[in-house]
């Protein structure tokens, strides 16, 4: 009869056991945004189809898999301010209403760019550039209209956008050339004025290059020493198979963070195309002609090279995991594949494979190891 008993509880604990194994694997997170969650947030950029909804399936997407969201281009200076005397919120306006509705964490990107800049902006009613007091004030009114009127529903602001070249020199931007260095510590000023609680990023590309992070480290550093605030540091994350290295990353990532800066990979893709130069990054002036060597894959990518890039995608997002005390948030630049950019660039007219969901909005083989190296992180 003992032994009987013993069986009996024995099996009993084997069902507990079983049991409880059960409802931990059915209970793991089956999403993105549900896995990262007490990492950092996940997010994608929204294009205009996608923000006015015409996009359905690509918006169904970023509702079940991104947790953060940020505006490919109706936010920058150019869409949203074409003409000193007129501003177009139409998309932003539906952008952030988006956002708001669906519980996402909410980025305005960018206030203070070279490029796609109005040609207004930078000059008078003769052509001839305006004075260093008028450029300031251009740019004042511009960050307060536009950080102002979504005061207290975006989260945070890129603030200004690639002013650092790859050496750690300053680029000669129109906002340089009028205004001097001090144009960047004057935007950041501006934006905290319009909106206090902001967070308020750098944003750049190709920022593992040492010259280019030791400067922004500079940058940081004479910011706060002059009061004014800076709360993080957007690394582009516009990369490829062979650069950069992860170590080259991480010390960027360990370099800012260093600084008190919270970190964020704000335009995260990765092409799995060849490419001519290891130092393209994200330059939209950057242009090569087209070769049929640069383009391989226009039929499709081969096992094995996709099982290379998923590999290297959770190489990065492993390190960011390790690094989850100071990356706040991991957004990819774009939804789908047949959307990307990187299709066009540097090379127009190229098939490129370089996110996380397909041609048709569907998860690609990446998505569940990722998920899966979340929900195992701890356990390691």
């Amino acid at each position: 009869m003992k032994n009987v008993k013993k069986y009996y509880l024995l099996f009993a604990l084997g069902v507990l056991v079983l049991s409880s194994c059960s409802l931990s694997k059915s209970e793991s997170p089956a999403t993105l945004k549900d896995a990262y969650k007490d990492k950092f947030h996940i997010g994608t950029a929204l294009n205009a189809w996608q923000i006015t909804g015409r996009d359905t399936a690509g918006i169904e997407v970023i509702k079940n898999q991104f947790s953060a969201i940020v505006a490919e281009n109706c936010m920058k200076s150019g869409p949203i301010h074409p003409k000193e005397d007129e501003y177009n919120f139409d998309l932003p306006d539906q952008f952030v209403e988006f956002g708001v509705e669906n519980n996402k964490f909410i980025t305005g990107h960018c206030l203070i760019w070279h490029s796609q800049a109005p040609r207004w902006f930078f000059t008078d009613d003769e052509g001839n550039d305006v004075s260093r007091e008028v450029m300031i004030e251009r740019m004042k009114s511009h960050i307060y209209t536009v950080v102002g009127r979504y005061k207290g529903r975006i989260k945070g602001w890129d603030v200004v956008n690639e002013a650092i070249m790859e050496d750690g020199s300053m680029r000669n931007s129109k906002f340089r050339q009028i205004v001097g260095d001090d144009f960047i510590k004057l935007a950041f000023q501006f934006a905290h004025e319009a909106d206090p609680d902001a967070e308020l990023y750098y944003n750049d590309y190709n920022e593992w290059y040492p010259g280019k992070r030791d400067a922004i480290v500079q940058m940081v550093r004479d910011l706060k020493a002059e009061g004014i605030r800076i709360d993080g540091i957007g690394m582009q994350g516009h990369v490829g198979m062979d650069s950069p290295s992860l170590e080259e990353y991480e010390a960027a990532i360990e370099a800012y963070a260093n600084e008190g800066m919270k970190v964020m990979v704000t335009e995260l893709d990765m092409s799995i195309l060849p490419n001519r130069r290891r130092d393209v990054g994200a330059d939209i002036a950057t242009s090569f002609e087209y070769q049929q060597s640069l383009n391989p894959y226009t039929e499709g990518v081969p096992v094995e090279k996709m099982n290379e890039w998923d590999e290297r995608m959770l190489d990065f997002f492993r390190l960011f995991l390790k690094h989850s005390d100071a990356v706040t948030r991991v957004t990819l630049w774009g939804v789908s594949d047949a959307t990307s950019w990187k299709n066009n660039f540097p090379i127009r007219g190229r098939t490129d494979y370089p996110l996380l969901f397909d041609r048709e909005n569907q998860p690609k083989s990446i998505v569940p190891k990722l998920i899966n190296e979340a929900n195992n992180w701890d356990t390691k």
